[in-house]
């Protein structure tokens, strides 16, 4: 049932014919052996030109609107012309782009009108009840966006790099990094997004963006106030970097379903993550997915108390990917340990605004008994509401991401010991990030042995950040929740987006691989 637009690259089948006309019950197959049905709203919007996407992991019917598939087939069309002339770009152009991308960004009146744009954009989301927290393109955001582009900016390239060489008589054969081709990207409202993808242009690659609507005005002022000029004055081409200035998510479908992406990364919520991935796979395009977060901390019966309150409270600073979601305590040392715990959690109520506890069913003594009884104001994305401090929920609720505006949140649980707190971890968590305090050397060894997650540590869980730990902005950070990841490290970075191509070298002229049936000369 997916409808074919010209320019997409997609061929269609001997014999199929254009879907114009969808009916209100319509069944569509998905899966190979399922069935799903069009419904009234669908079948009334869906017009001749209209695309529909069958997501075939779930059966989502998903319309995309020909003026959508549109922008989105010419915003690919324009990166592939560009990709096909970066193998003429010097490095030095390159360096050159992120200089002066870096350099407008610095620019107090550019800045300004940056400026301008987000705070526009942060009253149109307030005013629908959006969340804000990561939206705002604060100095610290602007900050950051400029070292990353200056830190791609001083990188070595990373095409042309010989892996392997293995020299013959007569030949020698090389393993040689290149470009991948165009990236497709999709990523929530964060501004400083762009330092981090355009990173794909060290490598000689391209990247075609698509920016929840949140974030649109920004984006676009970041566009053309920065990214724009700077790919002109380099000398690279205006297709190397382009925006589909849609605030559409079938812009999303669009472009994930098209199969000339050489690679689809999405950031964002999980579930919309998740679709985003189906819809690429199913087309044949690899995929890079950084959606469903929350980190876990887990401590043992050897805890150091101020090692624990301090790894709680620096775990909550604000709402990411990597903030503290649950923290598993040991229940034979809850006496030693509760006092750290509640100092950790007073805290960070206190820098923030409250503190919002989920605690597992069975696991109420965590907190002392009076903490149920309090409620508080909390700061949601819809507006203030008032909630229990604490409340008590199944098991099945870690797996749950608490996502906060102001107000800390995090589930809480005892367990018998280590293990069950690995066995909790993996039935519940997105196998993301894994935290152990422990006084034991040998039980960290075993934890990291023992633990499903790429990212696995003894401390605080916001070090799991590419530009924080490895100096380099990051594309997105993996978790193992799909499965882990094939020679690739969880951390997702412009130089970590390349392939390999393979070069001969012959000098021998009568090479040959039967030299025994060679005629005599």
């Amino acid at each position: 049932m997916n409808g074919t637009a010209s320019g997409t690259g997609l061929e269609e089948a001997p014999f199929a014919e254009a879907l114009t006309l969808l009916e209100p019950g319509m069944p569509v197959i998905f899966g190979g052996n399922r069935i799903t049905r069009v419904s009234p709203d669908l079948a009334a919007a869906f017009q001749p030109g209209d695309r529909l996407v069958v997501v075939q992991d779930s059966g989502d019917l998903l319309r995309v609107p020909a003026a959508t598939q549109a922008l989105a087939s010419q915003a690919i069309d324009r990166a592939r012309q560009a990709f096909s002339a970066m193998g003429q770009v010097s490095d030095a152009a390159i360096t050159q782009f992120f200089d002066l991308f870096a350099l407008q960004l610095a620019d107090e009146a550019i800045w300004s009108r940056i400026r301008t744009a987000n705070e526009a954009d942060i009253r149109s989301a307030q005013a629908r009840g959006r969340s804000t927290t990561r939206l705002v393109a604060s100095e610290a955001m602007r900050r950051d966006m400029i070292a990353g582009l200056q830190t791609w900016r001083d990188m070595e390239t990373g095409r042309g790099r010989i892996l392997e060489r293995v020299d013959h008589a007569g030949w020698s054969v090389e393993q040689v990094t290149a470009p991948l081709g165009v990236i497709g990207f999709v990523f929530e409202g964060r501004p400083n997004v762009f330092a981090d993808a355009t990173g794909v242009l060290r490598t000689g690659n391209c990247v075609v963006f698509r920016i929840g609507s949140d974030a649109l005005g920004t984006a676009r002022a970041i566009v053309s106030e920065a990214l724009a000029p700077a790919l002109s004055a380099s000398g690279l081409p205006s297709g190397a970097a382009v925006l589909i200035e849609s605030p559409e998510h079938a812009a999303g479908w669009a472009m994930f379903s098209d199969p000339r992406l050489a690679l689809a990364v999405a950031r964002g919520s999980g579930p919309a993550v998740a679709q985003l991935g189906a819809i690429a796979r199913q087309a044949g395009v690899p995929v890079s997915l950084h959606g469903t977060g929350g980190a876990w901390l887990i401590a043992d019966t050897s805890a150091d108390p101020e090692r624990l309150e301090a790894a709680i409270f620096h775990s909550l600073d604000r709402k990411v990917c990597n903030t503290l979601n649950v923290c598993c305590l040991p229940r034979s040392a809850l006496d030693r340990l509760q006092p750290a715990l509640l100092r950790a959690l007073e805290a960070a109520g206190a820098r923030r605004s409250g503190i919002r506890l989920h605690v597992v069913e069975g696991s109420a003594e965590v907190l002392p008994p009076d903490w149920y009884g309090r409620r508080i104001q909390l700061a949601r994305a819809e507006g203030p509401v008032e909630e229990p401090m604490a409340d008590l929920i199944p098991q099945a609720r870690l797996a749950h991401e608490w996502e906060w505006e102001a107000t800390p949140e995090l589930s809480l649980v005892l367990v018998e010991d280590t293990a069950e707190a690995i066995s909790l971890f993996h039935a519940w968590s997105p196998h993301f990030t894994a935290s152990l305090i422990s006084g034991e050397p040998e039980a960290h060894q075993a934890f990291y042995e023992a633990v499903d997650a790429p990212f696995v540590g003894d401390g605080f869980t916001r070090w799991v950040d590419g530009q924080f730990a490895f100096n380099r902005p990051e594309l997105g950070l993996s978790n193992w929740e799909q499965g882990r990841l094939f020679a690739r490290g969880g951390v997702l970075g412009g130089d970590g987006v390349y392939s390999v191509r393979t070069r001969v070298r012959q000098t021998d002229l009568d090479l040959d691989r039967n030299p025994d049936t060679l005629k005599p000369a």
